[in-house]
């Protein structure tokens, strides 16, 4: 080029993502360079170095250039900070819901919730590009107005935390033991001081949780996150197997296919039941966030992640539910993995329920920073709004981490069990945020970007259902809460 341009070269392997003006998701170009010099794209084509005048006028229909070595994760690891957000405790609620819906209602829901999860997903991710939006909140706030965007922020802070609050819980169950089944550690060496439930949690949250929640970015959480999904396998893999032995050797019941109506408890139950099936899809606040460290991004290729992650979270949770439920029946826990302190009836079963038991606690504490960092960031934008970065100010970042960590370790100690703590954010922030503010975004902005007909209904009718289902399931909430008491 010559050197009254107003353009500086480029390096070698550098990258241009560029939006033009009309902001079409569909419009949106990677060019490159090559090792020869050569401008790769859709829009201009640069042959010798005397071309200035041509690059200059195509170049100035793009307002927004972005220069520089895209550094970030692959499609891979984006997959697993995703199916990391997604499966967490909610998978262990799973076996307890099955016992409620019976085997053919509870395999047809987690299939249909997965399927609208992905779709709100991937609208989601479309109007965020659409409107330039890095988080949640911003293209809540493009729809809606500041009003919402501050309202899905403290639903995604209401949600977050309560999950974080349940891993403590599960933790604290598996490894001190709860009312009817006995802990890790009692197994192990018997009584002593890993009874008391509160230090044991305290001393996992400063050694383990600590460390990993002071990192910046969700990137650096990738092998963790990696770590984790194979750990929930071998979950998986364990329960299964159990299961399918002794359901060969026709030591397993045949299971209930449909609901049981049979008592109002029954009943009561089921009203809650969907809403915690709900909550175990809901990574709608990390999306963003996820999109935003991908390496050479684009909706497409976000959309594959989505994809991907949802049948493996599919395939996992019926798994994990129909071998749940096959090995525990009636006795099913809302937290099945304190199931894992019995006899299995079959080879190995004390080994293998250490394995269960141990791999699944390593699990939440990998999962855990993952869904901490997304409510950092929406904690950090609700009350520091207009400030720089949370990555640019680590004292701020730490500060945060801390006040966090002390809440949730609080919540942990008065909350009893995590089906109380799904059945609420399940019929409120997880259908909320999950498909309520995803429909919205779409139905507000369609016009902008090129919503069809299929669409507009495929949303109308996920906003219904949300509504629908947040209030029946928020009645027999209260009236469960009403049963107990009387």
């Amino acid at each position: 080029m010559s050197k009254d341009t107003n353009y500086s070269s480029l390096p070698v392997s550098s990258y241009l993502e560029l939006q033009p003006q009309n902001d079409s998701p569909q419009s949106l170009h990677r060019l490159s360079f090559d090792d020869e010099t050569e401008f790769l794209g859709s829009k201009v084509a640069v042959h010798d170095r005397d071309a200035d005048d041509d690059f200059e006028i195509d170049i100035d229909n793009y307002p927004l250039v972005v220069i520089g070595h895209n550094h970030g994760s692959g499609v891979p690891g984006a997959v697993f900070n995703l199916t990391t957000t997604i499966i967490g405790a909610g998978m262990m609620a799973l076996p307890a819901t099955m016992k409620v819906l019976g085997v053919v209602l509870g395999i047809v829901l987690i299939i249909l919730i997965g399927i609208l999860s992905e779709i709100s997903v991937e609208l989601l991710i479309r109007y965020s590009v659409l409107v330039k939006a890095s988080t949640y909140g911003e293209v809540v706030q493009h729809a809606m107005g500041k009003t919402a965007r501050i309202m899905s922020e403290i639903c995604i802070i209401v949600n977050n935390g309560g999950v974080l609050v349940v891993y403590l819980i599960i933790m604290g169950d598996v490894m001190s033991g709860s009312v009817h089944h006995m802990g890790v550690f009692d197994q192990l060496m018997g009584n002593g001081v890993w009874d008391q439930r509160k230090l044991v949690i305290l001393v996992v949250m400063v050694v383990f949780l600590a460390p990993l929640c002071s990192l910046d970015k969700i990137d650096s959480l990738s092998m963790t996150s990696a770590a984790s999904v194979a750990l929930a396998v071998v979950f998986v893999v364990v329960t299964f197997s159990v299961a399918f032995i002794k359901l060969v050797e026709g030591r397993i019941e045949a299971p209930r296919l449909g609901p049981d109506l049979s008592s109002k408890t029954a009943i009561l139950d089921l009203l809650v039941v969907i809403p915690i099936m709900t909550n175990a899809f809901v990574c709608h606040f990390n999306v963003q966030p996820i999109y935003n460290e991908l390496a050479g991004r684009s909706p497409q290729k976000m959309n594959r992640v989505g994809r991907i992650t949802l049948i493996l979270c599919v395939l996992v949770y019926i798994s994990t539910a129909m071998s749940g439920f096959l090995l525990f029946g009636k006795d099913t826990e809302s937290d099945v993995l304190t199931n894992f302190d019995e006899d299995l009836g079959v080879r190995y079963s004390a080994a293998l329920d250490y394995i269960v038991r141990v791999g699944y606690i390593l699990h939440l504490i990998l999962v855990f920073p993952v869904i901490h960092f997304s409510l950092r960031q929406t904690v950090d934008a609700l009350l520091f709004e207009g400030s720089p970065p949370l990555s640019e100010s680590r004292k701020r970042s730490l500060g945060l981490t801390a006040v966090l960590l002390v809440l949730i370790y609080i919540g942990s100690t008065m909350i009893p069990n995590i089906w109380t703590a799904f059945k609420f954010t399940g019929a409120t922030t997880a259908l909320t945020l999950g498909f309520m503010f995803p429909a919205i975004i779409v139905l507000r902005l369609g016009h902008q970007g090129g919503l069809s007909h299929g669409e507009w209904i495929l949303s109308w009718f996920m906003l219904i259902l949300s509504v629908v289902v947040s209030v029946i399931g928020v009645i027999g909430n209260v009236y469960s809460i009403q049963s107990k008491s009387e």
